[in-house]
């Protein structure tokens, strides 16, 4: 749709198809025949209408979703029985909208504990049955549950013996009869006025699926960290995985200098390993504080002359510190609750390690 400003306002503007503008329909038009010009200025009535549209569409899948509580029964309970005693895969399969939804459910359940993948009906005439096995178990949509597809490897799907679950909108249909489980996901109407594009069946197809995958879940005591493993470059692996020991910097990257040292040799230390702080260690490497630039503003407040000022006297005696194995999440909630930017990382004897600060985290995503 192509919209222009015209002297009335905000005009529509209908496709243009081999340099022809055509009419276009209108937000009172829902199932009827009448078409408006090909443009024509947008009314608070038009606007109006097009919300009661939405929000009709809103209700109607609600409510196909809603009808699915009272379906949750022992057909669910042996689906997922089946799913939960499966020593290969879960192969999901569905053509079109269905196929789409299949995509979905296969990766939710990958990646919550159950082994999925799905597999194009299409193509499994064509050789891709060759990725179903006798340990899966198939996972069927279709919501009229004749789709030829389907029924074309029917047979072959039950000559190898796998157990089959479906989940159509018609409990008679072909498919239905033929799954050791079927799961009744049918709903009363389309959101779409015409009847025909699939929306309240898909999203109640959509959400028996995530009802499967998390009892299956639940059942597994799948955990966030479970969760994390297969998702290492989200937010959430990143928190649930990452370790301070990954992100630290070490060996020569490490602000540090030994007790005695002059203010200066300190100040130009920090300025050489750019984190905004030094360690000061024994001569053994134990920490025994830290120097940071919020010290540097304390000692200048006092007037004293870095020249002849021992670091020890300025620094901040027995620091925080942490252990490169600690979470880096764990590392920032420590960081936030002491408000300080930087964290020096030891070993189990106290003997520096790592340094990390503010920065370090944001850059590793842990922020």
């Amino acid at each position: 749709m192509i919209t222009a400003k015209g002297e009335a306002g905000l005009w529509v503007l209908a496709p243009h198809r081999s340099g022809q503008r055509e009419t276009m329909m209108t937000p009172d038009d829902r199932g009827g025949a009448t078409r408006l010009p090909a443009q024509r200025p947008w009314t608070p009535e038009d606007e109006r209408k097009l919300k009661q549209l939405g929000q009709a569409v809103i209700r109607t899948e609600a409510a196909a979703v809603s009808a699915l509580a009272g379906r949750i029964d022992d057909a669910f309970v042996l689906a997922c029985r089946y799913m939960l005693a499966c020593q290969g895969r879960i192969v999901v399969l569905g053509m079109g909208k269905s196929g789409h939804v299949g995509g979905k459910m296969a990766a939710t359940l990958a990646s919550t504990g159950t082994p999925a993948f799905f597999v194009h009906p299409g193509e499994a005439s064509h050789g891709d049955l060759g990725m179903i096995t006798v340990r899966d178990v198939v996972l069927a949509l279709s919501n009229s549950g004749e789709t030829a597809e389907l029924l074309t490897i029917l047979p072959i799907l039950k000559r190898l013996g796998v157990p089959l679950i479906a989940l159509t909108g018609r409990p008679g249909s072909t498919l239905a009869r033929a799954a050791e489980v079927h799961i009744d996901v049918s709903v009363e109407q389309e959101a779409c006025p015409l009847g025909l594009a699939p929306t309240a069946s898909t999203t109640a197809a959509l959400a028996m699926g995530d009802a499967l995958a998390v009892a299956l879940l639940e059942t597994r005591g799948f955990t966030a960290e479970d969760f994390a493993r297969s998702h290492p470059a989200g937010t959430l692996g990143r928190r649930l995985l990452l370790h301070l020991g990954d992100i630290m910097h070490e060996g020569e990257a490490v602000p540090r200098v030994l007790q005695g040292t002059l203010l200066r040799e300190a100040l130009m230390e920090m300025s050489r390993k750019g984190l905004g702080m030094t360690a000061v260690v024994d001569p053994q490497g134990h920490v025994v504080g830290i120097y940071t630039d919020g010290d540097l503003r304390r000692t200048l407040d006092r007037n004293l002359d870095i020249h002849a000022t021992p670091v020890d006297e300025v620094m901040t005696a027995n620091p925080v510190t942490s252990r490169p194995e600690v979470l880096a999440a764990a590392a920032l909630q420590v960081m936030e609750s002491r408000k300080i930017n930087a964290l020096l990382a030891v070993d189990a004897d106290a003997r520096l390690v790592g340094a990390i600060n503010m920065h370090d985290l944001l850059r590793a995503g842990v922020v």
